[in-house]
Parts: structure tokens; sequence; C-alpha cells
């Protein structure tokens, strides 16, 4: 059942799941993590200098919904560039805009700035697709917040997969390549 407030009223409601229940989760399911506590960050840039004292690959997400409505979730590494008219025609889909605060708020419980493909816990609905970068799912270790941007998770990209299975979420690993800016 998708979270539901008034507009605004998210900016103050306390998060569906704590970032300590999704631990708790992982420890349940055996997805092995480190978990890093830093001061709070809200784009790639601003995490530059938490991301230099933590190993692995640093990632990113966009929350974004097409003309039919239909919303994805797109995680990737920080290093894979996409062009969003080009992610179009490799999600199959047509003019992709970033989700709103209020829509990512009611799927998926989080806030700008703490979005994360762990945050497909509060979709209990599947509305939201979750898209995984292949290069991404490549690396040996990859980084996320925990569903607030004080913390990071580090964790094997095969944890991601686990997590969603647990779930029964579906995902879908892509090769994003064919979104690269020109």
């Amino acid at each position: 059942m998708p979270v539901t407030q008034s507009p605004h009223q998210e900016e103050h409601a306390p998060l569906p799941t704590s970032p300590d229940a999704l631990m708790q989760t992982f420890d349940q399911i055996g997805v092995s993590y480190d978990l890093y506590h830093h001061e709070a960050v809200f784009t790639v840039a601003e995490s530059d200098k938490v991301d230099a004292k933590i190993p692995g690959t640093h990632c990113r997400n966009m929350f974004l919904r097409d003309k039919k409505k239909r919303m994805f979730l797109v995680s990737l590494a920080n290093e894979t560039l996409v062009d969003l008219k080009k992610l179009e025609k490799v999600l199959g889909c047509a003019r992709l805009s970033f989700g709103s605060p209020e829509r990512l708020w009611e799927n998926l419980g989080v806030r700008p700035g703490s979005v994360c493909p762990y945050a497909i816990i509060n979709d209990a609905e599947k509305n939201v697709t979750l898209i995984l970068d292949a290069w991404m799912m490549a690396q040996e270790r990859v980084n996320f917040h925990p569903l607030i941007n004080t913390m990071t998770v580090n964790t094997p990209p095969q944890g991601i997969q686990t997590f969603a299975t647990h779930l029964n979420h579906p995902f879908q690993i892509m090769d994003l390549s064919g979104a690269k800016p020109d």
C-alpha cells in the first residue's frame, strides 16, 4: 500500500522503514554490508568528499516517470552517464521525466537525496520498476544511501538482487551504454 501524506507533510513524517530495519533485513537474508555514517549529502557533487573515505563503486539513482505514468527507479554507477532521451529508447518508453518528491514519498517512502534501490522495501504495490546498471552490477562492492542520506551502505551488488528477490520485487539488469550522451 502506498505511503500517503498531505502535500509537504512527508518532509517531517517518519520513514516507513528505518535504516536499522533495513540492516536487520540484510542480516536476515545474508547480505553482507559495511555501514558508514556521515554528514547529509544531496547530490553526487556533494558526496565527493564522503565518497573518498568509502571503498567501492559509488552509485546514484534516478526516480523517473514516463508518459504512460509508469515509474522507474534506475540505479547506476556515478561513472555511468545517461541522456534521458536515449534512456527512453533503452527502457522502451517515451517522455521520461523525474518523479516529484510527493510521488517519490508516496511510492518509495524516501525523500529526495535519499533515493536508493533498497527503497523498494516500501513499494508494496510494486508500482516502480527497478532497473540496475549492468556495469555497476559487475563491480565488487557498491555504495548507496540506506533510505537516508546521512549514511552509506557498502554491499556486493548481488546483495541488491538478493534483496529484491526476498521482497518478490521485479528488477532488470540492463546495459545502459546505449543511453550515453553524445
